[in-house]
């Protein structure tokens, strides 16, 4: 089956383009500052597209100016008043996201299409497991992944009768399993782009696990065009993560590679702190390089040979080592001063 792209404002997605990294911003959308603030933040730490809670008119409204300053793609996330995705896309919006179960008659889903038709905006068809139709619901005997690729279908083909194919679909379930069953039973009948991810996955410790072998499964077989990683948490941490998961799957190159080893009885320095502060130093830094924290000299340059640059501690000092071989032996309180200092003469950094 041919699978098709198009674009998301400048974001091209599906058909082997790039997978993108998607966000979603938890301010209040009618408070604009607030707003492209965060935007930004995100942007800068990886996010290429954006989604909006769109709650009300109010809402709606202020996506004129979002849009104006907004410095990736935004997308509209609409709940119950078909209206609101209407005024969105006069406002400009790049992309609507629509939940079937709860968008009401399929009269206000063609109002929709028709506009989104002459506009060449595109739909995420958004299917989540809590919020299916009532049939679907009610039935008892079939699987939950099968009842959302049913209603996904459904609404694929109300879109498809109206001559629309600017399609990107998404199956979204808590349980991890159902996630990727309803991804892998919907990806060989339908030719258009998955954003994949869990919905509710979690606090930052659950999610994070829930997310990484959610998503990271189904990008591993091939499934997958956009990602959101959902965590109870601040949004950056969701693009952190999803960066992770696709610099781990060897799907996206760039950013540093941080590697550490764990703690053991040999370790004679704060290994855990020194492994966040080396985190937190180079996270912004663009360049495919890896960077080892290893808590003694006994194995941890060996250990690490495969590593660029890295650091072992020892008692009140540590190692600055290079693809293996020791640099230099500082004393402990400038260990990370001298491995940012090698690693900033080496790439010419100022």
């Amino acid at each position: 089956m041919n699978k098709i792209s198009f674009k998301i404002g400048n974001v091209e997605i599906g058909a082997g383009a790039p997978i993108s990294i998607q966000s979603m911003t938890n301010t209040k959308t009618d408070d604009t500052y607030s707003t492209l603030k965060q935007i930004e933040k995100l942007a800068n730490a990886g996010c290429e597209i954006i989604r909006l809670a769109v709650l009300n008119k109010k809402c709606a409204a202020a996506l004129n100016e979002i849009v104006k300053h907004s410095p990736i793609p935004t997308v509209a996330d609409i709940h119950f008043d078909y209206r609101l995705a209407l005024i969105a896309m006069d406002n400009g919006i790049n992309a609507l996201r629509i939940n079937p179960g709860n968008i009401g008659n399929v009269e206000h889903t063609k109002k929709v299409v028709e506009m989104a038709k002459a506009t060449k905006t595109p739909i995420r068809i958004g299917v989540n497991a809590g919020s299916l139709e009532k049939d679907l619901y009610e039935n008892k005997t079939l699987p939950l992944e099968e009842k959302m690729v049913i209603s996904a279908k459904r609404h694929i083909k109300i879109l498809e009768d109206l001559d629309f194919n600017l399609i990107k679909v998404s199956l979204k379930s808590s349980d991890v399993m159902t996630t990727i069953k309803a991804y892998q039973k919907i990806y060989n009948e339908i030719p258009y782009p998955l954003h994949v991810g869990l919905t509710e996955a979690g606090t930052l410790r659950g999610g994070i696990v829930k997310s990484s072998i959610g998503i990271g499964t189904l990008l591993s077989q091939g499934i997958g065009d956009t990602i959101r990683v959902s965590l109870t948490e601040d949004p950056i941490e969701e693009v952190k993560l999803a960066q992770e998961i696709l610099k781990t799957l060897g799907l996206r190159t760039g950013g540093v590679n941080f590697i550490s080893c764990p703690t053991c009885g040999r370790t004679q320095i704060d290994l855990i702190g020194l492994a966040k502060k080396v985190e937190e130093k180079f996270c912004n830094l663009n360049h495919p390089i890896t960077i080892a924290t290893m808590g003694c000299p006994v194995n941890g340059p060996k250990e690490a040979a495969g590593a660029d640059y890295g650091i072992a501690g020892a008692i009140g000092e540590g190692y600055i080592f290079k693809k293996g071989e020791i640099i230099k032996k500082v004393k402990e309180e400038i260990l990370l001063e001298e491995l940012e200092k090698l690693i900033k003469e080496d790439l010419k950094i100022d």
